[in-house]
């Protein structure tokens, strides 16, 4: 996890388009400047970068399923809940669902969990468009592929 580059999933541990799934895992870093305010002495995963880490794994399925040529950005989180902290050097099991893509929006259902228990869980909302442009495809690209997605779904 980079959270200083706002990179919060450290690898795609499982992608299966034909089943509308991904599974991502990240690991708190034991130091970050976000844990200076959040809390001094008590340093706690924010739970607004829980669901940013839920939306970038959703963003790469919904990528997936678009083959690459339209991008997901965030439009609505509803039914948000937390159910424990997030605390430095916790490994996190990421996981999206497909629930609805078409006529420009795609909605997944997510979750993080540690150690198989529950930590969160939100429906996220996605408005898909067109890349902003060729190089930022490039980019998502790059990113996907530096995490282990499969290079077979990105061509």
């Amino acid at each position: 996890m980079r959270i200083e580059y706002f990179q919060l999933i450290d690898e795609i541990a499982e992608i299966r388009p034909e089943d509308g799934l991904i599974r991502t895992r990240a690991t708190i870093p034991q130091e970050s400047t976000i844990f200076e305010g959040h809390f001094p002495g008590h340093p706690l995963m924010p739970g607004v970068l829980l669901v940013e880490s839920m939306a970038q794994t959703s963003g790469y399925l919904v990528l997936t399923v678009n083959k690459f040529d339209r991008m997901p950005f965030l439009a609505g989180v509803r039914d948000a809940k937390f159910r424990t902290f997030v605390v430095p050097g916790d490994v996190l099991d990421l996981e999206a669902r497909m629930e609805h893509d078409g006529s420009g929006y795609a909605m997944t259902e997510a979750s993080v969990k540690r150690d198989g228990k529950a930590i969160c869980d939100a429906r996220l909302t996605f408005r898909v468009m067109p890349f902003p442009t060729p190089d930022f495809r490039t980019l998502m690209t790059e990113n996907a592929l530096r995490l282990g997605y499969p290079e077979e779904l990105v061509t």
